[in-house]
């Protein structure tokens, strides 16, 4: 009986293994197949010879791209908007959802306060009224047009208060007994303890600020300030005459593809993300566990 139960638990993980694994490779191959085409020659992807393996391989597009100041300089605004937004976006975070983990008897408004956020989850004053505050407020064409806005995160206040209210409160007490006050506790116990949590939610914040696109095409009227994503949705999807390239460009492209090009510009999009995952990697698996059971 103990045998078939080994059996069964073991062709069980087998199976799970071979499913994840095939669902893990169908949302690597579209990335794989950028990538390939990213280093292909211009005959055989307009052709479309190229599949997951790149055809006559050459970096032609990738020297275009990154010679093409359009795309450093709204690279370089994305790199400024995620620290930016970083910064502000875990500080608050943080600020908000230490208080508001206490209980009623340590913070008599805590329901209030949590409400107060609470509500604008529920209710939003929409997009045109926010466009209009921030154009009130001479943030257009700035980077802060682009941080400011939704700069307190509700969901990931929630998920923290909710995880720094599992921290073992016999922690807390030894230090105000100790002399220690909120500030201290707060950088010295809460914060290093809930380093898996703060690992995801750094996560989040950066990738929604690098994949954000569309608050960049409403507040940003010259292109020269738009954000990356902004920058490829205007060339690859809607060819935006002020982004094309020039007559030197032009002889360029002669030798290298509309396609090839898009493609190098999309990976080299995906690659910061892709290069900070490995680092939030083991963080990120304790903090996606936010909310489970725990015996």
């Amino acid at each position: 009986m103990i045998y078939k139960n080994a059996f069964g638990r073991r062709a069980f993980d087998w199976a799970n293994y071979v499913f994840l694994g095939g669902a893990a490779l169908l949302c690597l191959l579209p990335l794989i197949h950028v990538l390939a085409v990213s280093f292909s020659a211009s005959s055989a992807a307009t052709a479309g010879f190229v599949k997951l393996w790149p055809v006559d391989f050459t970096l032609a597009s990738y020297k275009y791209a990154l010679n093409k100041p359009q795309f450093i300089d709204s690279f370089l605004v994305s790199l400024e908007r995620v620290a930016l937004g970083a910064l502000i976006n875990m500080t608050l975070t943080v600020l908000i959802a230490y208080p508001l983990s206490k209980e009623r008897r340590q913070f008599r408004w805590r329901s209030v306060y949590a409400w107060f956020f609470v509500v604008t989850i529920l209710f939003s004053g929409g997009l045109i009224p926010v466009f209009m505050v921030v154009k009130q407020l001479g943030l257009l064409d700035s980077i802060w047009a682009l941080v400011l806005p939704g700069a307190v995160p509700v969901f990931n206040v929630i998920l923290l208060l909710n995880f720094m209210r599992s921290q073992p409160k016999e922690l807390y007490e030894a230090a105000f007994v100790d002399g220690a006050g909120h500030w201290s506790v707060l950088w010295r116990i809460a914060v290093p303890l809930a380093k898996p949590a703060l690992a995801t939610l750094l996560l989040f914040i950066c990738v929604g600020h690098w994949n954000s696109w569309f608050d960049g095409l409403i507040y940003m009227n010259k292109p020269e300030h738009f954000p990356l994503q902004t920058y490829l949705q205007s060339v690859v999807i809607n060819r935006d005459p002020s982004l094309m390239t020039t007559t030197e460009e032009l002889k360029t492209l002669s030798q290298i593809s509309d396609q090839t090009t898009k493609a190098a510009q999309i990976f080299l999009a995906a690659l910061p993300i892709l290069l900070l995952y490995p680092f939030l990697q083991k963080h990120f698996i304790q903090g996606i566990t936010l909310g489970s059971v725990k015996e």
